[in-house]
């Protein structure tokens, strides 16, 4: 696990700006939180050095390009497997979008997407072939309210 990075009020303000809509520009940014362009620039800078943005990404309508099936999947590994020899198995299928290692009845907790229920099959089929896994169960999403929501920062007072 990684040691905490301390930020200040400020670059949490503009990480809550950027984290609605990185396409913004740092003139944006700045009229939004009271500083100069290049203030606002080197803060960002100074912030992906440091690891606190790790990239920023398009995000794309699942819906609009044919992956309209979202599955969770449980995955629990057998007694003569360790999560570290799974995971980098499971890391490879390219239709696991996320990987958690969880507390629990499973080892494992990932969010998949695909075309349809035949195409989650034939996931299922991958992920149950791959060495060390024992069980899955799988909870089909009907419909998704809202995700990728940007992360609440603790308030300066929480610090």
């Amino acid at each position: 696990m990684q040691a905490n990075i301390s930020i200040d009020s400020t670059d949490a303000r503009i990480l809550t700006v950027l984290s609605a809509d990185s396409r913004r520009s740092y003139a944006e940014v700045a009229a939004e939180v009271g500083l100069s362009t290049a203030a606002v620039h080197e803060r960002v800078k100074k912030m992906a050095e440091r690891g606190v943005i790790e990239r920023f990404a398009l995000r794309v309508d699942p819906d609009r390009v044919g992956l309209r099936f979202t599955a969770f999947v449980a995955i629990r590994h057998d007694a003569s497997a360790h999560c570290r020899d799974v995971a980098p198995r499971l890391r490879e299928l390219p239709e696991m979008l996320e990987l958690h290692s969880v507390a629990g009845e499973y080892d494992f907790l990932a969010k998949i997407r695909t075309t349809h229920a035949r195409a989650l099959e034939e996931v299922l089929y991958k992920i149950k072939s791959i060495p060390g896994v024992a069980r899955t169960t799988s909870t089909v999403v009907l419909n998704t309210e809202f995700e990728d929501r940007p992360l609440q920062l603790p308030d300066d007072r929480e610090h």
